[in-house]
């Protein structure tokens, strides 16, 4: 079982939600929390209310020197999770360009500009633990979900590529494929979210994964299981059911 105590770990994505959620039960288990998002002062809250010591580095995932900035002043830590996320509610009849392309720059590239300072440095010193977020969204196409589907598929096979190179090595990679999290993103749907999880109940899920040797956690888990089902639907009863 991993221990957190006395380790730094970087959280892309701690301003609120299940970043905040995340970075005080970390701080609880003893690590120092790295607090980074694009808001100074939102950040300087959360680390107000952290038990254990904090730092906090702004950036810009979508914004490569401020990655590279961000990351020179982080150096190598013990952990990365990255949590950062943007969401719109959008179906294809109601395509809106620059909505999609943020989408898809903060919840993949953003993750890939990260990665690229981190990763290299992880694999140098054969250690390191790198926690990506995905989403239950990302097992299969849903409707209303242009931008952020895509994206969240996209970090979830990120995640799966990143294990297959590294499982026999010292980094260990997780990904973490959340439901329904009651947050400022979710208040935008105006359709029901079956299951919908507390960041703080999110987080206790997560942070027991993090502790575990295991790659995947999706959660809830009688939720999760029909999305892992819909892999096998033929597209005809698929569609019909969830479009």
């Amino acid at each position: 079982m991993r221990s957190f105590l006395g380790k730094r770990y970087w959280l892309v994505g701690a301003s609120e939600g299940l970043g905040e959620a995340l970075a005080k039960q970390l701080s609880a288990e003893g690590a120092h929390v790295i607090l980074s998002s694009r808001s100074s002062n939102r950040l300087y809250e959360v680390s107000n209310y952290l038990q254990s010591s904090s730092s906090i580095v702004c950036v810009d995932i979508a914004d490569e020197s401020s990655v590279r900035s961000a990351a020179k002043t982080v150096g190598t830590p013990d952990g990365i999770v990255l949590l950062a996320g943007l969401y719109w509610p959008m179906k294809a009849t109601e395509w809106q360009q620059e909505q999609v392309v943020q989408m898809a720059d903060v919840n993949f590239t953003g993750f890939l500009r990260v990665l690229g300072m981190v990763v290299p440095k992880m694999v140098a010193r054969d250690e390191g633990h790198i926690v990506i977020t995905g989403s239950l969204a990302g097992f299969r196409g849903l409707s209303g979900a242009i931008g952020y589907g895509a994206s969240k598929a996209a970090v979830m096979s990120l995640a799966e590529s990143l294990y297959a190179d590294l499982r026999n090595t010292g980094v260990d990679i997780q990904l973490v494929n959340p439901g329904f999290i009651q947050t400022r993103l979710t208040h935008k749907n105006n359709f029901s979210m079956p299951f919908i999880m507390q960041p703080e109940e999110a987080a206790t899920r997560m942070l027991a994964h993090m502790r575990s040797n295991k790659f995947k956690s999706n959660f809830p888990i009688g939720f999760s299981w029909i999305f892992r089902l819909t892999q096998f639907m033929p597209d005809w009863v698929y569609y019909r059911l969830f479009s």
